[in-house]
């Protein structure tokens, strides 16, 4: 096998890896923002401020976690192209 198209697999793997870690990660988030907001909707003894605050760390959490996902996305693409650019060059 030659040595490029072993590095692609390599990076194919680790996107594979990365996309289902991360698609695991983002759907216990979910079930954990589904379980503060039963709580806040159930807790009168927070204040609305408070629940108010809550609400906007979950949006920038999951505002920051897209903003990550995009940047790896972006990077593996990058490193894609590199190799797929190589292979071409190579081909002619």
């Amino acid at each position: 096998m030659d040595q490029k198209e072993l590095l692609k697999k390599m990076i194919e793997f680790n996107k594979t890896s990365f996309d289902n870690s991360f698609s695991a990660m983002v759907m216990i988030q979910n079930q954990t923002e589904q379980m503060v907001n039963t709580l806040l909707e159930q807790a009168t003894w927070i204040p609305a401020e408070g629940k108010k605050a809550i609400s906007e760390w979950v949006d920038s959490y999951k505002n920051g976690r897209e903003t990550f996902k995009k940047a790896v996305d972006d990077s593996f693409k990058k490193v894609e192209d590199s190799f797929g650019g190589a292979a071409k060059a190579k081909g002619k």
